[in-house]
């Protein structure tokens, strides 16, 4: 039986990741010191024989017993809200945590993937993103503390592969939705689910023109367990290339969610990026992936988990 090693397994994606490795024959040990992590998202798993959970912070040292497999670097706050009230703790896991991961997967002879994040491209000035452009990041600027924790991690990453043999993955995560997010987390869907559940106004930021790309989690989960499973080193985009408004999906959200809720606009946020649309060719080529979830199929099951979870 592979064990796989999960940092930030009590997460929206260490949790789903969790679920899909249990499910393919491994023994999963989630690490997560729950600053963002929510315990709800692994009760389920609590009686699995082949799951084992641990409360630590990754920016200490890992040490786990017997044979490891595979680590899955997940652990990192991932919405504006989040990492702007913990911008020092963002920038350790980033660092810290990443090089901790890395020196596990050193000793212990396994495959290291980092959840990077298509942040690394700042706000682009190539669209659609591929792999292979450099981005457009502000270091000093209020988001420059995930932005630049990813970019580190990425850099560390290849050179503990160059320079140590560690066999390291690199997955470019862009948006992703899905059961299990938090309503407070800040990002978009839920933001926009959690207003019209309370009838309230949804908050679009700007003129509401500035495009994201909605990736289902079972989606994401398939490229990121596909990748862990490949021998490519390089980073690889997944994501979902259909790409809409911030505007046309606060309509779609009204459309399925009757309610007395208006859009409402705000001041775009310092360097919020105004496109973002992976480009997957790497993906589609490599791993053959490509998210099979359709928007409404996925915004229906997120919807519907929202509203049991509010009614709890």
């Amino acid at each position: 039986m592979k064990t796989s090693i999960i940092t930030g397994g009590a997460g929206f994606l260490g949790s789903h990741l969790a679920d899909r490795l249990l499910g393919e024959g491994h023994r999963v040990i989630a690490i997560d010191n729950l600053i963002t992590g929510n315990p709800r998202n692994i009760e389920h798993l609590s009686g699995e024989a082949h799951f084992d959970f641990v409360e630590q912070d990754v920016t200490e040292e890992i040490r786990i017993p017997g044979s490891v497999d595979h680590v899955y670097h997940m652990a990192s706050p991932a919405s504006p809200i989040d990492y702007l009230q913990i911008p020092i703790q963002t920038l350790k896991v980033g660092a810290l945590g990443t090089h901790n991961a890395l020196g596990l997967a050193k000793l212990k002879g396994a495959v290291m993937l980092l959840a990077s994040t298509s942040e690394v491209y700042g706000d682009p000035l190539v669209h659609p993103q591929t792999e292979d452009y450099w981005g457009n990041v502000n270091p000093v600027g209020p988001r420059g503390c995930y932005d630049e924790a990813k970019r580190f991690a990425e850099a560390i990453a290849m050179a503990y592969h160059r320079h140590h043999g560690v066999q390291t993955r690199i997955v470019r995560i862009f948006n992703t939705y899905g059961p299990r997010m938090r309503l407070d987390d800040g990002r978009v869907v839920p933001a926009f689910i959690g207003q019209a559940l309370e009838g309230r106004d949804l908050t679009v930021f700007g003129d509401g023109s500035q495009t994201r790309s909605f990736c289902y989690v079972a989606d994401l989960i398939d490229g990121i367990f596909r990748l862990s499973q490949s021998d490519e080193v390089m980073p690889v985009n997944i994501g979902n290339p259909d790409e809409m408004t911030i505007l046309q999906f606060a309509e779609q959200i009204l459309k399925r969610m009757p309610c007395e809720s208006e859009i409402v606009h705000k001041p775009l946020p310092e360097d919020d990026p105004k496109v973002r649309r992976p480009d997957i060719s790497r993906a589609r080529d490599l791993l053959d992936w490509q998210p099979e979830v359709s928007f409404d199929e996925g915004i229906t099951q997120t919807i519907e988990f929202f509203r049991e979870d509010r009614e709890k």
